[in-house]
């Protein structure tokens, strides 16, 4: 798929929420990694889970650098956080 970033975006935000409404807050993240990369899969979209991008310093190169949970298309990391409960203005939602 040839999309550009704002396209990926939008992509992964429509599935994401998606993915949110149907399966709601308290779940493991890796439960919600799985499912949002299938569904981006399903979308076209290629997708890398758990990708290494290791770091440079002062020549020298380490492994323990960013491990993204999904890239999109080379071009879009995608960080997940999951949470037991959503709390919004001091209501649990």
């Amino acid at each position: 798929m040839n999309e550009n970033e704002n396209e990926i975006g939008r992509i992964i935000v429509d599935r994401a929420v998606r993915l949110h409404k149907t399966l709601g807050p308290g779940l493991l993240e890796s439960v919600y990694e799985v499912i949002l990369a299938q569904q981006l899969q399903q979308a076209g979209l290629k997708v890398q889970r758990q990708a290494p991008d290791p770091i440079r310093f002062d020549g020298i190169q380490f492994e323990e650098g960013l491990r993204a949970d999904i890239i999109v298309e080379n071009k879009v990391i995608v960080e997940l956080k999951s949470v037991e409960r959503i709390i919004i203005n001091g209501t649990i939602g």
